[in-house]
C-alpha cells in the first residue's frame, strides 16, 4: 500500500506529561511512526513524502485564531523568557461553562487553557511542523485516491482525532482524519465516511462534522462514563441540524473482549453502507490492542489482519489514518496487519 510519511514527525518530542497525576515519560513518543516505518518497509511497501500543501484544508477545519495560535505558540513561550526552552508549558485554567471563550487573553498559559481540553497534550519546539506534516501527509493520502489508488495511509504522528476547530488534546493539534475527508469532498466525493476505531472517542472529529450530512462519522470506543474523553462519545449523540442521524457512537465497556468489539465494528459497516458512502477514511487508532498501556480492549495480534479484511468489504476507495496506540514496539506490526488485511 502507499504510505506518506515524514521524518518531521519526531520534531515533536516532549519529553514527559502527567498521568493521573503524575509525571511520567510521554506515551506518545517520535519512536510509534518509526516502529511502523521500519515494518512497512521490512515488507515491502511503497513511502512517499507528502507533496500536498494542507493549509488550505486546515483553513475551512480549524478556526483561524487557533491555526495563528498553534503555529506560534512555542515562539510565544521563548518570548516570554528564553529558559523556557528547557521547560514544558502546560495549561492550568480553562474556560468551563459560565467563563468566557470569546476573548483571547494576553497571558500565555491562558491561551493555552483557552485553545487545549486537557493538560494531555504537551508542547514541543517542533509541534506546529509536526502536526501540519501529518495534515500534509492526509491530504497526500486523499489525493492518491483521486488518482485511482484503492487505498492509501498517512503513516505520521502525533496522532489528530481529539483536536477540534479551536481546541488541542488527547495528543493531538491538527485533525488529520477531518483533512483527508475534507479534501475527498472538495474533489468531488459526494459522501465520505469517517470510521474511528481507536481506543478513545474522536470528540474532535465528530465536532468538526456534527451538523453536516455529507460526511458520516462512525466510531467504536470505550464507554466515556469510565475513558478519554470522558464528555463525548455516548451514544445518544446522534447530531445536530442537517446533521441529524449522520452520527452513530458505538460506546464499549472497558475490558471487552475482540468478539464484542467485532459486533460493534460490524454495526459500523452496515451504517456506512447504508449511507452509500463513496469513500471512506479510518481512523486507524491500535490501542484496541490488548498489550496498550493506556486501554483495556481485548484484541490480540491475530484481530488486525481480519480489521483490515472487513473493511475491504466495504469495497470503497480508502484513507488509512494513524491514530493512537501506546505499545509501540507492536505498533507497526498491528499497523501493517491492518493494511495487509485490507489488501488481501
Amino acid at each position: 500500500m502507499l504510505s506518506f510519511h515524514s521524518p518531521i514527525h519526531a520534531e515533536h518530542a516532549p519529553p514527559f506529561e502527567f498521568f493521573r497525576g503524575e509525571r511520567v515519560p510521554c506515551f506518545e513518543t517520535p519512536a510509534r511512526a518509526d516502529f511502523v516505518v521500519a515494518e512497512l518497509q521490512a515488507r515491502g511497501h511503497e513511502l512517499c513524502a507528502p507533496g500536498v500543501d494542507s493549509r488550505p484544508l486546515l483553513e475551512q477545519l480549524h478556526s483561524a485564531r487557533y491555526l495563528a495560535f498553534l503555529e506560534s505558540a512555542w515562539s510565544q513561550w521563548l518570548a516570554l523568557d528564553p529558559a523556557n526552552a528547557a521547560r514544558q508549558p502546560f495549561p492550568s485554567v480553562w474556560p468551563v461553562r459560565t467563563l468566557r471563550s470569546d476573548i483571547e487573553p494576553e497571558n500565555f498559559t491562558a491561551r493555552l487553557g483557552l485553545y487545549s481540553i486537557d493538560n494531555g497534550s504537551p508542547l514541543a519546539p517542533g509541534t506546529w511542523a509536526a502536526a501540519k506534516a501529518g495534515a500534509d501527509a492526509a491530504a497526500s493520502c486523499a489525493a492518491a485516491l483521486a488518482g485511482k489508488r484503492r487505498a492509501a495511509f498517512s503513516a505520521m504522528r502525533p496522532p489528530g482525532h481529539h483536536a477540534g476547530a479551536d481546541f488541542m488534546g488527547g495528543y493531538c493539534f491538527l485533525n488529520h482524519a477531518a483533512v483527508a475527508a475534507q479534501a475527498l469532498r472538495d474533489q468531488g466525493v459526494e459522501r465520505v465516511a469517517v470510521l474511528d476505531v481507536d481506543y478513545h472517542h474522536g470528540n474532535g472529529t465528530q465536532s468538526l462534522f456534527y451538523r453536516r450530512a455529507d460526511v458520516l462519522f462512525v466510531s467504536l470506543h470505550g464507554d466515556p462514563r469510565t475513558e478519554y474523553p470522558f464528555y463525548s462519545g455516548h451514544a445518544d449523540e446522534a447530531g445536530e441540524g442537517p446533521g441529524l442521524g449522520f452520527n452513530l457512537n458505538l460506546p464499549l465497556a472497558a475490558g471487552s473482549d475482540a468478539a464484542t468489539w467485532f459486533d460493534a465494528l460490524g454495526a459500523a459497516c452496515r451504517r456506512i453502507e447504508s449511507f452509500r458512502a463513496a469513500a471512506l477514511v479510518v481512523s486507524l487508532g491500535l490501542d484496541a490492542y490488548e498489550g496498550d498501556p493506556i486501554s483495556t480492549f481485548g484484541l490480540g495480534r491475530g484481530d488486525f489482519p481480519r480489521l483490515g479484511e472487513r473493511l475491504a468489504r466495504l469495497n470503497l476507495p480508502t484513507v488509512f489514518v494513524l491514530e493512537g496506540g501506546y505499545a509501540a514496539a507492536e505498533l507497526g506490526a498491528n499497523a501493517v496487519d491492518v493494511l495487509e488485511g485490507f489488501e488481501a
